[in-house]
């Protein structure tokens, strides 16, 4: 039982001290350089606390940065230099991270897709629906169904400009990636792009990296102690890449088999090897990751990145946030699919979009094409879904240090949702909807 009771955040807030946090910092810095012993982790969080409890105690908080330098000194004393690298570029990438949010902008993100994102501004204006205002009134008027009709059509023609880059591509493509952050709406749209090459000849084969992940006891963890799976580092990326350069020279290779009852992989599996006229096809949330695919040609993969850019302003100006989108998308999905309780999504959300902005959002811009999978007219559906969970959490966790994170998104959100005028009926989406994906009554099978 350690004497040091809390920590003193850069915020100036405080905070529960707990060891496994510094665990988990140490295990992902060593998962980043091929390490994956735990024991060693806690064992080097120990040497952690007892130098920290040297300094500090019950009535002396640590601060949090003195914490990490303490991390940084134990790891390089006890020969873990690699390690304490990964670590300390971590710590340096969040602290600009840091100062960058504290100013304004002076120049575009290299992040963001511009071009992409002027297109969907361009179509948002043209057809009224670049505000929340000019959308209700056109609801008030009668017409979602035409909305809904709209903003599906230029989803779907997304589509088809996918389809026939790849079909463009097809005299040595091998491969197709289809990527983007957590909910939006990579399996439908996995399965749609899938329908229109098969129509054009194309037979394709599925890999589910599912199956990559390593064994649950050799999982990183987030700050909550929980399983992470959101990482790239779960999966065993080596393998990955190894496979598919096996496959894309037309060799057999023997997929593994993931129990996620047991949490144990079991390697060499399945056997599987492409024929000549055969594409792979992969949903996944790290393909863009270099490192899922770093062996293989460019010219024989082609890359999909998915995201709902929704260009729609509010009352004050402020274009709704990409990611509320997606947290609204995945409480209803997970809660029907999964059993989660949206409160466990909200709460959860911030070490979700951390590792986003760390191993996805980065590699939007190497994605050969962008598909947009915001509907402006899904926020009018959540609203009678999620406003009133909003307003509970907004008021639940306003002084709560802790869950301040979550108090920002449920404000933010609660503000946004008010705004729209609610719609409860969905019989004008179609069933075939990327939307179906999240709020059910979809045709196919998730």
């Amino acid at each position: 039982m350690t004497k040091i009771k809390n920590v003193i955040k850069r915020s100036g807030t405080i905070v529960p001290f707990k060891k496994l946090r510094i665990m988990n910092a140490i295990y992902r810095a060593a998962i980043s350089v091929g390490g994956r012993d735990k024991e060693r982790s806690e064992y080097l969080a120990d040497k952690v606390v007892e130098i920290l409890e040297q300094k500090f105690d019950e009535n002396n908080p640590p601060h949090i940065e003195e914490i990490q330098d303490t991390v940084e000194k134990v790891l390089i004393e006890n020969g873990h230099a690699k390690v304490a690298k990964e670590y300390i570029l971590y710590r340096d990438e969040r602290n600009k991270k840091r100062k960058k949010e504290a100013r304004l902008a002076s120049k575009p993100d290299a992040n963001i897709p511009w071009s992409k994102i002027w297109h969907v501004l361009d179509w948002a204006a043209t057809h009224e629906l670049n505000t929340i205002e000019k959308y209700n009134n056109r609801v008030k008027a009668g017409e979602f169904p035409h909305i809904v009709h709209e903003s599906e059509a230029a989803y779907e023609e997304d589509l088809d400009t996918a389809a026939q880059m790849i079909i463009d591509r097809s005299d040595k493509l091998r491969m197709v990636f289809i990527s983007g952050p957590s909910s939006s709406g990579k399996t439908t749209t996995t399965i749609k792009i899938e329908q229109r090459l098969k129509k054009k000849g194309f037979k394709f084969v599925t890999i589910n990296v599912d199956h990559y992940f390593f064994d649950l006891e050799e999982h990183p963890k987030d700050e909550f102690g929980d399983y992470d799976f959101e990482t790239p580092q779960a999966l065993d990326l080596e393998l990955i890449n190894e496979h598919l350069l096996k496959l894309s020279e037309g060799k057999e290779v023997k997929i593994p088999f993931y129990d996620f009852k047991k949490g144990k992989r079991y390697l060499n599996q399945t056997p599987m090897q492409l024929k000549e006229n055969e594409i792979i096809l992969i949903d996944s949330l790290h393909g863009l990751f270099p490192e899922f695919s770093k062996d293989i040609p460019e010219d024989v993969k082609f890359k999909v990145y998915l995201e709902p850019l929704l260009q729609m302003k509010d009352d004050e100006g402020k274009y709704i946030q990409w990611t509320d989108i997606r947290l609204m998308r995945r409480m209803l999905r997970d809660s029907v699919q999964r059993g989660y309780e949206p409160l466990q999504t909200l709460k959860h959300w911030h070490y979700v979009r951390s590792s986003e902005l760390r191993n996805i959002i980065p590699y939007a811009n190497t994605a050969d094409f962008i598909i947009n999978s915001g509907m402006p007219f899904e926020l009018s559906l959540y609203k009678p879904k999620l406003l009133s969970k909003f307003e509970k959490w907004e008021y639940q966790f306003k002084n709560d240090p802790l869950k301040n994170d979550a108090y920002i998104r449920a404000a933010r959100i609660k503000n946004m949702l008010a705004q729209f005028v609610p719609v409860e009926d969905d019989s004008p989406i179609p069933k075939d909807s990327v939307l179906r994906e999240f709020i059910g009554g979809s045709i196919y099978k998730y």
